[in-house]
């Protein structure tokens, strides 16, 4: 009993065009036909048609197939050997194809135009992640702050970059002190700090009013991503982010010009 054309397809994902085109090139042909003329499929053909996308799957061209089928023992390792050879070529390529590409992305999407090896000297554990850039770009690619930011973002040189991260690595060590210290997030020294982070965003990005402010805080509570960029995983708390998304916001209320105070209406009062 053999296996017809249409359910070999099927079961090996092939097209019923290419089971045809292999048996016109002899590189598969049925073993049997059945009384009406079709070809029929024997577990033996089967086993060939297995190797046959084996070796297609690594990017054998047919007649190199046909050669190894032809006489296994003598050609498939050498043959094994020089695809394995071309295929981590290629994997290289393409391993420094998409170094470049997100290079290339990162700087569009980050505005850091410095080289890996100055990117690497300046900002040391912090990441950029290129998926919390993308989203950050999708999301607020039409607000002006953040277009001012990454323009600014895009002038500053090495000499620069490393000012902010020095002011920003000092900032993270007061901030995780008074957060192991027990201050509370809505206390003078978590406002303060809170404030100095709203002052280095307005100084090296873009005015960052308080309402930008605490959106940027959510954002940071909301995200790792986001956090990441500010405060290193190896010197994060468990808390550290909400602690921080409550001192922003409390420093916003006390950044709030107080309401004016209403004269008291004395008309029934007057004579």
């Amino acid at each position: 009993m053999g296996y017809p054309v249409g359910q070999v397809s099927a079961f090996a994902g092939v097209t019923v065009r290419t089971l045809h085109h292999y048996d016109r090139t002899g590189l598969l042909r049925p073993s049997d036909r059945s009384p009406a003329g079709y070809r029929l499929y024997s577990d033996a053909d089967l086993a060939r048609l297995q190797q046959i996308l084996f070796y297609r799957e690594l990017g054998f061209p047919l007649d190199e197939i046909a050669t190894i089928l032809a006489d296994p023992q003598a050609n498939a390792l050498d043959q094994l050997r020089a695809r394995h050879r071309r295929l981590t070529e290629e994997i290289n390529r393409l391993r420094r194809l998409v170094e470049v590409a997100e290079q290339a992305m990162e700087v569009q999407q980050t505005g850091v135009r410095l080289t890996p090896q100055e990117r690497f000297e300046v900002f040391g554990e912090i990441a950029f992640d290129l998926t919390y850039a993308t989203d950050a770009e999708r999301r607020w690619r039409n607000s002006d702050g953040y277009r001012r930011s990454m323009a600014r973002a895009a002038t500053h040189s090495k000499d620069d970059w490393a000012q902010i991260m020095a002011e920003a690595a000092d900032w993270r060590a007061r901030l995780t002190a008074a957060f192991d210290a027990g201050e509370p997030a809505d206390g003078e020294r978590a406002m303060d700090l809170a404030e100095e982070h709203r002052r280095h965003l307005t100084r090296w990005f873009t005015p960052c009013p308080t309402d930008m402010h605490g959106r940027i805080a959510d954002d940071f509570a909301a995200d790792p991503r986001a956090f990441a960029l500010l405060v290193p995983p190896t010197e994060q708390r468990p808390g550290l982010a909400p602690y921080l998304r409550t001192a922003v916001h409390a420093n916003a209320v006390r950044q709030s010009p107080p309401a004016p105070a209403t004269e008291p209406d004395d008309r029934h009062h007057r004579p």
